[in-house]
């Protein structure tokens, strides 16, 4: 993995499958993204399999995940988490197709003591899981503010 200028290892990770509609969200994000950040940080597509996350992040200083989640929010709530000092909502990612997910995955790393020594989740508030391409409106909408307070928090220009 590429090491930016204060050696620190950058690593987004959007997570998602673009054929069951919103949860392809992560994915979208960090196809967006792609384009406006540096060569230094690195960018993985991950379906949410736990144990492929943490092999994922194993390296990395910081990380920014990007999913799907249903909390009951509004639809297109963004929830931001800073992993490294709040517990993950295990509801967040019921709906996951894995049992062992982005939560679980978390809070496993977290009990051994392997969590990225920062840990940003984005969770979007999805509504339509079903099969199929397109995220819904809301959801859409949400994308550009999530790309906006990430360029921010990475001090990149908005693209």
């Amino acid at each position: 993995m590429s090491k930016d200028k204060d050696n620190q290892q950058i690593l987004l990770i959007g997570v998602g499958n673009k054929f069951r509609q919103d949860d392809a969200i992560g994915l979208v994000i960090v196809e967006k993204l792609h384009n406006q950040l540096p060569p230094e940080i690195k960018i993985m597509e991950a379906s949410g399999e736990g144990v492929a996350l943490m092999e994922l992040w194993q390296n990395a200083t910081t990380v920014y995940l990007f999913d799907a989640v249903i909390s009951g929010a509004e639809v297109g709530k963004i929830h931001r988490i800073d992993a490294t000092i709040e517990t993950v909502p295990k509801k967040f990612f019921s709906y996951s197709t894995h049992a062992f997910s982005v939560a679980e995955a978390v809070e496993l790393a977290r009990t051994l003591n392997q969590l990225p020594p920062k840990l940003i989740i984005y969770g979007v508030e999805g509504k339509n899981f079903a099969h199929g391409v397109g995220l819904s409106v809301q959801v859409e909408e949400a994308v550009e503010e999530v790309l906006q307070q990430v360029c921010v928090e990475l001090l990149i220009k908005p693209g």
